[in-house]
């Protein structure tokens, strides 16, 4: 009965987890609607979608090395597909600087430097070290885009102007952080809940610091 219960939460935290990923891939949709509009992507970053997209392609290995894992490579797949075309349009309408410094990022972060962890994890581990060499390495570019948006923070508290700082995502990173936590921790995978415990506090910080300065540009 505890582990028809259990495997019951699992799977709820898991399509929950799908759902709250979901929107926050789609959240900077209106930002690049307005970069479209503009066509201008001046004043926004490609970072944070460039480190999501690693995230992305990190957890869909590791999925794959720990084997039954479909919820996670659902929505990993989704995410990967939705930031590559993020930075597609980020490059389209980017200055000439812009396009050239996120090409070299594309090309030494998610090719050379993926292809290296997944290279040298295969052929210098197996099993269970070779899960757990991915795992944490997962785990700390997961934090990595959940501090990515804060990168635009600086720019906030300087300019007392939230313009340029994606709210969507910092609420959706939240609500996420919440919901992977649960479901690593009753599939009792630490590289898993472990990153969404800081990306909930991160993402209350955003959603503060949005609070405080929205009314005074």
């Amino acid at each position: 009965m505890a582990f028809l219960i259990a495997a019951h939460m699992v799977f709820t935290f898991g399509i929950l987890g799908n759902i709250a990923s979901f929107f926050v891939y789609m959240s900077p949709v209106p930002t690049f609607y307005k970069i479209y509009k503009r066509k201008s992507s001046e004043g926004f970053q490609s970072i944070p979608y460039s480190v999501a997209l690693f995230s992305a392609m990190l957890y869909l290995y590791y999925a794959y090395l720990k084997k039954n894992m479909i919820l996670l490579i659902t929505i990993n797949s989704f995410g990967c597909i939705m930031e590559l075309c993020f930075l597609i349009i980020f490059t389209v309408y980017a200055n000439y600087e812009s396009k050239i410094y996120t090409t070299k990022i594309l090309f030494l972060f998610n090719t050379v430097a993926m292809g290296l962890i997944v290279g040298c994890t295969y052929s210098l581990s197996e099993g269970h070290k070779r899960v757990t060499i991915v795992g944490w390495i997962s785990s700390v570019f997961s934090l990595c885009v959940f501090v990515a948006p804060l990168g635009i923070a600086r720019r906030v508290i300087k300019t007392k102007n939230v313009e340029y700082m994606p709210v969507p995502l910092s609420l959706f990173l939240t609500l996420s952080g919440v919901v992977w936590f649960f479901y690593g921790l009753f599939i009792k995978d630490f590289f898993i809940a472990a990153p969404n415990v800081v990306g909930f506090l991160f993402g209350i910080a955003q959603i503060i610091l949005y609070l405080i300065y929205k009314d005074k540009d």
